[in-house]
């Protein structure tokens, strides 16, 4: 079943795998009490699933969104749930490279236990932040790559997870245009493409904030029932609809990820608390020379030395 679309990704995959012998023991009661944890995208979807699945574990969530209105309204709807849930609004547009360097120089911090970046975008149209990167890559790469760097200080032995998506194992690397400017653009390519991206990259990133203690982990939550299949796959959710997993369900893994202990190993991809491989096809598996040029971009981009 792991390499299955259906029903590996689906609910009756993550429902079967956990009852199974050897599925990962849960976080201990009040693991992250006292703890940290940044999560972008917080106020939807699988953002809503991982923020309650965190404050229940007692750590202080840092829910950090573009709209703050409507972040306020989701964390009260959260502590209705979870009464004595320590939630905390904050503002960033992470698909813009100044607000990012605003949103660290302002972070009131000095020790981040987990960043989780689950902030996601599926344009339907080809658009550009505001430093003219195309949308999907700035918000998916970009911006997670460069607020990481940015906190890295505050996050030392700490752990970031990468949320990426089970699309992303049928694209190459967009080594020679990562901004999708040749062809004719397609939102869920594109999307799939900039969590391509994420995975190829994991490895490299791994490396270098591993001096720092950080754990790095990339993650795919299966099939879930996410706004962004609601409002850009409409066709895909009224076929898998069914067996789309709940917020809870496609959020597991990031949370676990963030408080199991041990740490997990760093620089691996995970898929229902279990790591697994970045290619199912030899097809999509890159050159050296087009991971050292897609390398450069990030770096470039982001403006890592």
């Amino acid at each position: 079943m792991d390499r299955t679309l259906a029903p590996g990704y689906s609910r009756i995959g993550f429902e079967v795998r956990r009852r199974l012998p050897g599925w990962p023991a849960d976080p201990q009661p009040g693991a992250l009490a006292g703890r940290h944890v940044l999560v972008t995208g917080a106020s939807s979807g699988l953002g809503i699933g991982c923020v309650e699945g965190l404050a229940r574990l007692g750590a202080a969530v840092h829910m950090v969104v573009r709209d703050e209105v409507k972040g306020e309204r989701v964390r009260g709807q959260i502590i209705s749930r979870v009464g004595d849930a320590d939630l905390r609004v904050t503002r960033c547009d992470l698909a813009d490279l100044d607000d990012v360097r605003r949103f660290a120089d302002e972070l009131d911090l000095t020790s981040v236990h987990a960043l989780i970046h689950n902030a996601g975008v599926m344009p339907p149209e080809r658009t550009e932040s505001p430093q003219g990167h195309e949308l999907s890559m700035a918000v998916h790469v970009l911006g997670p790559v460069l607020m990481t760097e940015l906190l890295r200080d505050r996050l030392h032995s700490g752990r970031t997870v990468l949320v990426s998506s089970g699309g992303m194992y049928a694209q190459r690397l967009p080594a020679g245009d990562p901004e999708f400017r040749l062809g004719e653009y397609s939102p869920s390519v594109a999307y799939a493409r900039s969590k391509r991206m994420q995975v190829e990259m994991l490895p490299l990133l791994a490396d270098r904030w591993s001096f720092d203690g950080m754990v790095l982990a990339g993650m795919h939550p299966g099939w879930a029932d996410t706004p962004g299949v609601r409002e850009s796959l409409p066709t895909f959710r009224r076929l898998t609809r069914p067996i789309l997993r709940d917020d809870r369900q496609g959020a597991d893994t990031s949370v676990w990820l963030a408080a199991t202990r041990p740490a997990p190993p760093t620089g691996r991809f995970w898929h229902d608390r279990v790591p697994r491989p970045t290619h199912l096809v030899p097809a999509t598996r890159p050159r050296a020379d087009e991971v050292a040029r897609a390398w450069a971009w990030l770096r470039s981009a982001t403006g890592l030395d």
